[in-house]
């Protein structure tokens, strides 16, 4: 693998072996941070997420006069409670990061004080419609224009409310429930389908007394939030790339330690099961309420799949590496329902579908998502981040299965969430 800046050439072919772990889950660490400065106490980290986006949110909530130490290997938040974040001296950056953008606004709709969430351009432009109207049902005074950040939000007396989104959303469900510790009355989320459920059982961990039920998520009105200490699984999201890595390439066979396996999360290990995949789970625990555990992979023979509907919701960020693996799987895979794709980082619907045809794929797009004809070979070319972290690990797996050399432009967006991914890489590569 050879480099220049933001650019890497990726020579594929080679099996990935070893024994590894992947870094902490981001979206578990997000949320451990903005619930322990919620909180009464000192809520102690083990093994957070690196990146930027969680060093943005570390970065705002010492904005919001939350103290936050940085030990390393552990990070102690020293919560100011549910009513005591200070006003911040300017707008607060959540720089690519929508989780951050989403469930900081919940918190700050029932502060006692006004201010500005803002962030990058991609950020910028991603819509905030569907927090911004619930959140001004219940009381919440927030200006923006055209539903997009920068966000100003003024604190306000807020009531509960019961809310039916559209789409289920992990990011809406947990800024509603944020904002619901701070109202007066009830807060129901009622979701057309599963979604990730990290807030729900943090906010059980922590002491609240939140319902969970098939009519819905309820929290109601302000509770004491106890410190707890978390010690962070590894994201199943960064386990995934390497998950497909060794079910694509001949001779791989892989043991990756420590991975959540929340089942909100682990749409895209039902899949490729499916699809026939060799994955043994093993050492599988529950820890702080979350599930883990250890996984083995090798390559194995694949075929196509149809999913929509709650499949996609629980493998949404995984969908665009489910179209690299689709590929090498025998048959037709279609994804629909996944229109939810094009409003992230980038449309990863577009993203994927050029990458995968610069590499030889037969791929076609669709509104909502994309068919990918598979059994045939990728050939080495060029392929893009398009600014997403995501789009970069997927297109440097598609280049490991490809043969000869690919070139991978704008790989810095990996530092978001993932810094080290090539080097594991390579690592594993060389066995």
């Amino acid at each position: 693998m050879s480099t220049e800046m933001g650019v890497r050439r990726i020579t594929g072919g080679d099996p990935l072996k070893g024994d590894m772990s992947v870094p902490g889950d981001k979206s578990i660490s997000h949320r451990a941070l903005l619930l322990g400065g919620l909180g009464e106490g000192v809520t102690s980290i083990r093994n957070l997420a690196p990146g930027e986006d969680v060093e943005s949110t570390m970065k705002v909530l010492g904005e919001l006069g939350v103290e936050v130490e940085d030990g390393g290997r552990e990070v102690q938040v020293h919560g100011s409670g549910l009513g005591g974040f200070t006003e911040p001296d300017g707008p607060l950056d959540a720089g690519n990061s929508g989780t951050l953008m989403r469930l900081i606004s919940g918190i700050l709709a029932g502060q006692r004080f006004e201010a500005t969430i803002t962030g990058d351009t991609s950020l910028r432009s991603r819509p905030m419609d569907r927090i911004i109207g619930p959140l001004t049902e219940m009381g919440a005074i927030i200006r923006a224009e055209d539903g997009t950040a920068p966000l100003t939000i003024t604190g306000s007396r807020l009531s509960g409310v019961t809310h039916r989104p559209n789409v289920a959303s992990a990011q809406v469900k947990s800024c509603l429930l944020l904002a619901g510790l701070h109202a007066e009355g009830e807060t129901t989320v009622v979701e057309p389908g599963p979604s990730r459920d990290h807030t729900e059982r943090m906010l059980a961990a922590m002491g609240y007394p939140i319902e969970i039920a098939e009519e819905g998520i309820t929290v109601n009105g302000p509770s004491p939030l106890e410190p707890i200490e978390v010690e962070v699984p590894g994201d199943f999201s960064s386990a995934a790339f390497f998950i497909a890595g060794g079910l694509l390439v001949e001779g791989s066979n892989l043991i990756i330690r420590d991975v959540g396996l929340n089942d909100t999360r682990t749409g895209f290990l039902d899949l490729v099961d499916k699809m026939g995949a060799k994955i043994e789970v093993k050492n599988r625990r529950v820890e702080e309420g979350e599930p883990r555990g250890d996984l083995r992979v090798r390559h194995s023979e694949l075929s196509g799949v149809e999913l929509g509907g709650e499949d996609v919701v629980k493998a949404i960020d995984e969908l665009p590496l489910l179209g690299v693996v689709a590929t090498q799987a025998e048959g037709r895979t279609v994804v629909r329902g996944a229109e939810e794709l094009r409003v992230k980082e980038t449309d990863r619907i577009s993203a994927t579908v050029d990458n995968l045809r610069s590499l030889g794929a037969d791929v076609e797009e669709l509104k909502d998502g994309f068919i990918v004809d598979g059994g045939g070979g990728l050939t080495g070319g060029t392929v893009d981040s398009y600014r997403d972290h995501r789009i970069a690990m997927g297109a440097a797996v598609a280049a490991q299965v490809a043969t000869g050399s690919t070139r991978l432009t704008g790989t810095e967006w990996v530092e978001v969430s993932f810094p080290g991914f090539f080097e594991k890489l390579e690592e594993l590569k060389n066995g």
